[in-house]
């Protein structure tokens, strides 16, 4: 598929490095087709970005099933899979954002998709604070912006091998504890 293949060659060489040409090879297509169904690099960064927010929605879509907190550690937690289609999606997502500072057709884009993500994530931290109101409730919007930001900014790290996956997933746990008001456990 021709926005696959968009994903794997954004992964490899970034926004600014995706060639038509490349990726025609890569999707085993013409040129003159990723034209005629994108119309040009914009059309074909949208649907890149639209098909990467699909990818992921298919793989979070079970999260929200469960006891609220695990619903929540495990929504976060798969932004974080070590497996090829999780990584290229991760990458790809990280090019398209910091593209989207330099090419403002990607920002309204980027701005519905990042907040459909916090919406979804902050259902489930609204799940965990039911209850009366103590201290530590917090807005949930407030929360779930903290959270996913630091899940973008370990991901990239991980992928960049600046940290290992395990101490990403640490660190998420230890943030998830913290903005929910939990007493944090040593191991």
């Amino acid at each position: 598929m021709i926005l696959e293949a968009a994903i794997r060659v954004i992964a490899r060489r970034g926004v600014r490095g995706l060639r038509v040409g490349e990726l025609s090879a890569e999707a085993g297509v013409s040129t003159a087709l990723i034209y005629y169904h994108f119309g040009d690099r914009a059309g074909l960064l949208r649907r890149t970005l639209e098909f990467v927010n699909d990818r992921a929605r298919r793989y979070t879509d079970d999260s929200s099933k469960g006891e609220p907190r695990a619903a929540l550690e495990h929504a976060l937690m798969l932004e974080l899979q070590d497996v090829p289609p999780g990584r290229e999606n991760s990458i790809a997502w990280g090019e398209l954002r910091a593209s989207a500072i330099f090419e403002p057709d990607l920002q309204e884009q980027m701005r519905t998709s990042t907040r459909q993500w916090i919406n979804d994530i902050a259902e489930l931290v609204e799940r965990t604070q039911s209850g009366p109101v103590t201290a530590v409730d917090l807005d949930p919007m407030d929360t779930t912006e903290r959270l996913t930001a630091l899940v973008e900014g370990l991901s990239e790290r991980w992928l960049s091998g600046s940290i290992t996956l395990e101490r990403a997933r640490d660190l998420l746990r230890g943030a998830i504890a913290a903005e929910l008001g939990e007493a944090l456990r040593t191991s």
